[in-house]
């Protein structure tokens, strides 16, 4: 059955994954954007580009971007280069601010791109801005875990740009893993997420996922 998805951080290559595989499926796709530069790639992708800034705006602004979804992914983040500040605003408070959203228009499911062990605890050696982005990661995930929505968490390993091959290794938590399988393709983990957003049995789980040998359904399927 097809469905219509808001994501927000659209422009992001998961994200961009993300919306191809929902609309080869058949959903419809909103898009929250932040450049009108790049509405034409979010087009051409077969998605509504929607132009709106997550951390200018309050939830009664962006609530009617959701009207009639039936999810919202949020995978939005300041990024590489950004500093501790735009961690809290963006990675946190973006997302708060996406699920404050999502109740009040009425959207019953909200899934979030984590990070792998972000509910661990932060390494007191680590640099400053990593510290920070852990921390908004982590806050925004508690904070998601407390609203009434249907949500999902799913914490990719190291993002890659290597070609996607459908097999991960996912659980609740993955123990013990060595550096090389930490990675994982960003078109898996929007494989992943498109998995999820069709597979009610992830409603209220959190999970680890890095790149494995089980494919993708069953790996999801067994959580």
């Amino acid at each position: 059955m097809s469905g219509k998805v808001a994501i927000v951080g659209g422009h992001g290559q998961i994200a961009q994954h993300l919306t191809r595989l929902l609309i080869e499926r058949g959903d419809q796709v909103v898009s929250i954007i932040r450049s009108p530069q790049q509405v034409d790639r979010i087009a051409e992708l077969g998605a509504q580009p929607v132009i709106a800034d997550i951390e200018s705006m309050d939830s009664r602004d962006l609530a009617p971007f959701f009207k009639d979804c039936d999810s919202v992914v949020f995978a939005a983040g300041a990024g590489y280069g950004s500093g501790a500040l735009r961690k809290r605003t963006v990675d946190y408070g973006g997302s708060v601010l996406s699920q404050i959203a999502a109740l009040e228009a009425g959207v019953p499911r909200f899934v979030q791109v984590s990070a792998l062990a972000i509910d661990r605890p932060i390494d007191p050696e680590a640099e400053h801005v990593w510290k920070e982005y852990v921390r908004a990661k982590k806050d925004a995930d508690k904070a998601l875990r407390r609203t009434a929505l249907k949500w999902t968490i799913v914490r990719p390993g190291v993002l890659t740009n290597e070609e996607p091959t459908g097999l991960v290794r996912a659980a609740e938590h993955l123990p013990g893993l060595a550096v090389d399988s930490l990675t994982i393709p960003r078109g898996d983990v929007a494989a992943v997420i498109a998995c999820c957003l069709a597979t009610p049995q992830t409603i209220f789980t959190s999970f680890d996922v890095v790149s494995g040998d089980q494919p993708i359904v069953d790996a999801i399927a067994g959580l």
